[in-house]
């Protein structure tokens, strides 16, 4: 990639990494500069306006050609920084955890919604999150209720560590723990509420998917089977004997499943609570499930 960038100001700098950004076609060239400028000189958004007129080191100006040559080949920035936002809060990454997207925070909202209706949010809750990862709903919902504790599972021992730290770097250790499941498989606790983002991309669909997801996300988490649902079957058949009576199932889902997964949930005798919640783009994201007492 020839871009130099060592010696430059950092605002000079930044506009330069833009257009070069934005000539790859890259969505986000202003906003991507800004933070990869941002990780290399260790400055927030105030200290970028505030030091406008520094310049960057050798080392600096090095590191920023080899993250812009990687965003360029496709990896997310939130890869390259190796943190990503969600709910407000800073989630640390690992290769064994998906990217946090603001579609999920579609989970935490309709789940705090159903549980603010319900009644008090400071009561004493027990939460799963299946399929954890980095921890982000969980750990998100954790923050919003202060006496609510909280399991989170997952297949990779991996995603887990990066879920423990997470934990410990917001100061919800003591109220989240993890462990090595397949979904609720090894739970023997009755949960208030189960959440999960489980994989549901059909299997012949992962190629034609962005190359930030296709080529840096990993694929067990991404990969829902040849229809999608594997993971929706196996969630479903085992909330049932998870969920407390009157408990609450909340389910990611991707384009056009509203309807099967409800008819899987349907027929393990989950009910379901309200209508599809949809994300910021309009597209149905989340499903609720109620466990009614018989």
């Amino acid at each position: 990639m020839d871009i130099s960038l060592a010696g430059q100001t950092i605002e000079t700098a930044r506009r330069n990494l833009a257009a070069h950004l934005q000539s790859a076609a890259i969505e986000t060239p202003e906003l991507d500069a800004r933070l990869m400028i941002g990780a290399v000189t260790r400055l927030d958004l105030t200290g970028l306006i505030t030091k406008a007129k520094q310049r960057l080191t050798a080392f600096e100006g090095a590191r920023l050609k080899d993250l812009a040559r990687r965003r360029i080949g496709g990896e997310p920035v939130a890869r390259l920084l190796g943190h990503k936002e969600f709910w407000g809060l800073d989630f640390a990454l690992s290769p064994a955890t998906l990217v946090p997207r603001p579609d999920t925070e579609t989970i935490v909202e309709t789940a705090l919604d159903i549980l603010r209706t319900d009644g008090d949010i400071t009561r004493a809750l027990h939460i799963a999150d299946l399929g954890t990862g980095s921890g982000a709903i969980l750990l998100a919902l954790l923050h919003e209720l202060p006496n609510a504790i909280g399991i989170g599972t997952d297949i990779s021992v991996a995603a887990l560590q990066a879920a423990r730290t997470n934990a410990t770097r917001l100061g919800l250790a003591d109220r989240a723990t993890f462990a090595v499941s397949n979904f609720a498989a090894a739970l023997a606790v009755s949960c208030d509420l189960i959440v999960s983002n489980p994989p549901y991309i059909r299997t012949g669909d992962i190629q034609t998917l962005s190359t930030e997801v296709r080529d840096h996300d990993p694929h067990r988490a991404l990969d829902g089977g040849d229809d999608g649902l594997d993971a929706y079957r196996v969630i479903l058949g085992q909330a049932a004997n998870v969920l407390a009576p009157g408990g609450t199932l909340v389910l990611e889902i991707g384009q056009h499943q509203s309807n099967d997964v409800t008819r899987l949930a349907r027929a393990t005798g989950l009910a379901p609570h309200g209508p599809p919640r949809a994300d910021l783009s309009g597209v149905p994201r989340a499903l609720a499930f109620r466990h009614l007492p018989r």
